[in-house]
């Protein structure tokens, strides 16, 4: 089931590119929609939530059509795999000082919250 819905909005993709002004309208409509979901990331980042997963969403959005897009995606894969690899393989004292600085993003995050909802 799932192959056929891609198959089909992907046939229906082919169809508008076969214009210039479905080409345009299809830019138009990525940009749209990759600038939303950006803009609700950027909203829901001091808020305690997946803010920059929304934010890494709407960018792999952008990047279905912007080759821009794309180049800053694929920078930021590799910026966060070197990181991860950075705490799995590093001494604990590195494991520590990671987590300890995350906590303490979530907790400032949290505590923002709280005082905008006051």
């Amino acid at each position: 089931m799932p192959g056929r819905l891609l198959a089909r909005m992907l046939g229906w993709r082919e169809r508008l590119y076969a214009t210039r002004i479905g080409r345009f309208g299809v830019k138009i409509v990525v940009a749209l929609a990759g600038t939303l979901v950006i803009a609700v990331g950027v909203v829901l980042l001091p808020l305690p939530g997946p803010g920059w997963l929304v934010i890494l969403g709407g960018l792999a959005i952008l990047a279905m059509e912007f080759h821009w897009a794309r180049r800053l995606l694929v920078f930021t894969r590799r910026q966060l795999l070197r990181w991860t690899k950075l705490v799995r393989d590093g001494s604990w004292l590195v494991r520590v000082v990671s987590v300890g600085g995350l906590l303490l993003i979530v907790g400032a995050a949290l505590l923002l919250s709280l005082q905008l909802l006051a």
